[in-house]
């Protein structure tokens, strides 16, 4: 009598093809990436491009690291944007200070980690790693802050998204009289209407920009809750169908929320705390975000939020319990796996239209505050 053969071992076999050096990048991520971290990579681009990608979900995208003086606000970052494939960001300040290096044409440069940084200091090179610039670039892009924080249209308080919706423009602005395109981040943002909140505006360059004009009298000023309530309810509304729905003659269907992190820190907190704010403090009703995409170096044993899994976060009411299949962390450095995933879903999937959440926040911030006036936390 023939053994029954065990459930366990209905997974694909391992039998790749030879790598044979034509293969586009989604090949070799689907054909090759079959074990250990690597599949967790493929899992990762294919969860990305099946399944965060369809019409119905929106997606939240949360930086650290610093990855845009890397380059990959430009190579990545940008054509994900482009593309339709991220709808709102929280990131470091410090991502996007860097970035503005290059939408206002000035240069960074590779470099060693062998060379000496007390000569470098010596020779006013400022080192990130094996990234080398001038320390006139930070001097440039301080100065390009300040000018911008004395207009009138920044003497008020506002959440990052506005500030930054603000600054977008005029580094586009800069970028196309320099001739530059696609070179920044934040002025993609702008253009493309993607809301970029940053979850301490303080610290980074910007931040400290801002504190320095504060002291002449300069009125700008953030305001966390409403970053705290417009992410909520950009998430409500992704939940609830109000944003894919929009032009079915007023019809709301039901939606999907995804979250992409690269990362950790606080961008990945005040991502997933979104729902807990949903949940629990406005006491409306809701489960936790749909799929979970996690790239990080950090462990989950220390007990930092970096490293905390997705199970974890369930818990806490960030991920709903029923959607954890379609939950995956890579433990891969950022630099290497966000081209790969950019790549694949370029490859695999059509761009999508864009949904200019950022024109969309008093729209969005009305469906919040309606179902928070049924709330019995009130």
């Amino acid at each position: 009598m023939a053994k029954k053969k065990s459930k366990y071992l209905s997974g694909r076999r391992i039998d790749p093809r030879a790598i044979e050096g034509g293969e586009t990048v989604a090949d070799l991520v689907d054909e090759t990436f079959l074990a250990y971290n690597a599949a967790r990579l493929r899992e990762a681009c294919q969860l990305f491009a099946k399944k965060m990608l369809e019409p119905d979900v929106t997606v939240g995208l949360s930086i650290t690291g610093a990855l845009t003086p890397a380059g990959l606000g430009i190579s990545a970052l940008v054509p994900l944007m482009r593309a339709g494939f991220v709808d709102w960001v929280i990131t470091t300040g410090a991502n996007l200070y860097h970035d503005t290096h290059f939408g206002i044409g000035l240069s960074l440069h590779q470099g060693s980690t062998a060379i000496s940084d007390v000569t470098l200091r010596e020779e006013e090179v400022v080192r990130i790693y094996d990234i080398f610039f001038d320390y006139s670039v930070l001097l440039d892009t301080d100065a390009f802050f300040r000018r911008l924080i004395e207009g009138e249209e920044f003497q008020r308080p506002m959440s990052t998204a506005e500030f930054h919706n603000l600054c977008g423009k005029y580094v586009l602005e800069r970028g196309r009289k320099l001739g530059i395109e696609n070179k920044s981040f934040l002025a993609a943002a702008h253009e493309y209407g993607v809301p970029l909140y940053t979850s301490s505006p303080g610290d980074s360059s910007i931040g400290m920009n801002v504190a320095a004009k504060a002291l002449q009298g300069n009125k700008l000023a953030f305001d966390p809750s409403a970053d705290v309530n417009e992410t909520a309810a950009l998430v409500l509304a992704a939940k609830r169908g109000a944003i894919h729905g929009r032009g079915d003659k007023g019809k709301k269907h039901g939606g999907k929320s995804a979250v992409f992190i690269l990362g950790g820190g606080s961008p990945k907190n005040f991502m997933l705390q979104t729902e807990p704010q949903i949940q629990e403090v406005l006491g409306i009703d809701e489960r936790g975000h749909d799929y979970f995409l996690q790239v990080t170096d950090a462990r989950p044993d220390t007990g930092g939020l970096s490293g905390a899994t997705p199970g974890e976060a369930v818990s806490w009411g960030k991920v709903d319990p029923e959607r954890l299949p379609d939950a995956v962390v890579c433990y891969v450095d950022s630099t290497v796996a966000l081209p790969l995933i950019t790549s694949y879903a370029l490859a695999r999937h059509e761009p999508r239209p864009l949904k200019r959440l950022y024109d969309r926040r008093g729209e969005l911030m009305e469906l919040l505050l309606s179902e928070y006036e049924k709330s019995e936390r009130r």
